[in-house]
């Protein structure tokens, strides 16, 4: 076989090509983030704020997470072409994404202890300058979630005949958008404990804050660490897609049995798919891969045909 028609035979394994806005907005968010972290746990620990404190050391976490979602970025388009990836490198995203779970849930055991600490021990609270604080952390996670809102999550549709739809979004820029919103949803605490304090004379506002905040931000970590993990564990057998693929075979070759199944995700909106059929017809590979074709999410399909009697096997 000549080189060339080798070529027409060979996968790629780039299954895909990355997220460069996502990964633009990202830096951006990175930076910003940043620079009020330093602002408000400078002016927790000044003012004794513990909401706005938690907030500081909230946003700390997600500056460090974000960081790792944007090396992640880089690290997936860098590493695109390496051959040892075996189906690309789009789960460094998802792996970024995992990370910056973990973080949150640290953060929000971090807040939660602190907080508790504060409940039972406080101490005298500037308001004026801790609101103003608050105001503005609230104002730069606005802003943050605003860059980041367009491609958090994606909805992509397909349906071929069967009513499916599959959400197709970016867990890694998801994990920031959801440091931002968890940032966003404790200042908006902060503040409101911070007034209830100045006003009302409720100092305990200002911690019992900070414990609503923790609980918020556990449960925004577990349902990105459950999502990501089940990405990473390859735990997606109840996809819509393998039922699609079962829907292909009962309708479109009604005398093959379905011996072996697995399927799994290799990019944001992309599956791998390997099949492994018995019948009692002669069916090449190549004749269920088109049948398959039909379902675009479908990017890596092998398959494997046993005939039954005479248990000629075929694969491609």
């Amino acid at each position: 076989m000549s080189a060339s028609n080798l070529a027409a035979y060979t996968h790629s394994h780039v299954f895909h090509d990355g997220n460069r806005q996502g990964e633009r907005r990202t830096r951006v968010v990175v930076l910003i983030t940043a620079a009020m972290m330093v602002i408000e746990i400078a002016g927790g620990y000044a003012l004794n704020s513990m909401a706005l404190l938690a907030d500081g050391w909230h946003m700390s976490s997600h500056a460090v997470a974000m960081g790792m979602s944007l090396l992640a970025y880089v690290l997936a388009r860098r590493y695109a072409g390496d051959p040892r990836f075996a189906f690309g490198t789009w789960k460094i995203e998802i792996l970024g994404g995992f990370g910056s779970a973990v973080l949150l849930a640290m953060v929000a055991a971090l807040m939660l202890f602190q907080s508790a600490e504060r409940l039972l021990s406080p101490g005298p609270i500037h308001y004026d300058e801790a609101i103003l604080i608050g105001v503005l952390g609230l104002a730069v996670n606005v802003a943050c979630a605003w860059l980041l809102r367009d491609g958090h999550s994606h909805g992509h549709g397909h349906d071929h005949g069967h009513g499916h739809g599959h959400a197709h979004h970016d867990v890694n820029l998801r994990s920031a958008y959801v440091h931002v919103i968890a940032d966003a949803a404790t200042s908006v605490l902060a503040i409101a404990a911070l007034l209830g304090g100045k006003y009302l004379g409720a100092s305990w506002l200002d911690p019992v804050m900070g414990i609503v905040g923790a609980l918020l931000v556990a449960r925004w970590a577990i349902g990105l660490l459950r999502e990501s993990g089940r990405i990473l564990l390859d735990a997606e057998m109840d996809a819509p897609v393998v039922q699609e693929v079962r829907d292909v075979v009962r309708d479109c070759l009604p005398d093959a049995r379905i011996t072996d199944l697995h399927v799994w995700r290799v990019g944001r909106g992309g599956y791998a798919c390997i099949l492994a059929l018995a019948t009692p017809d002669a069916i090449s590979p190549e004749a269920v891969r088109s049948h398959l074709a039909v379902h675009e999410e479908l990017v890596h399909v092998t398959v494997e045909v046993t005939r039954l009697g005479d248990q000629a096997s075929l694969q491609g």
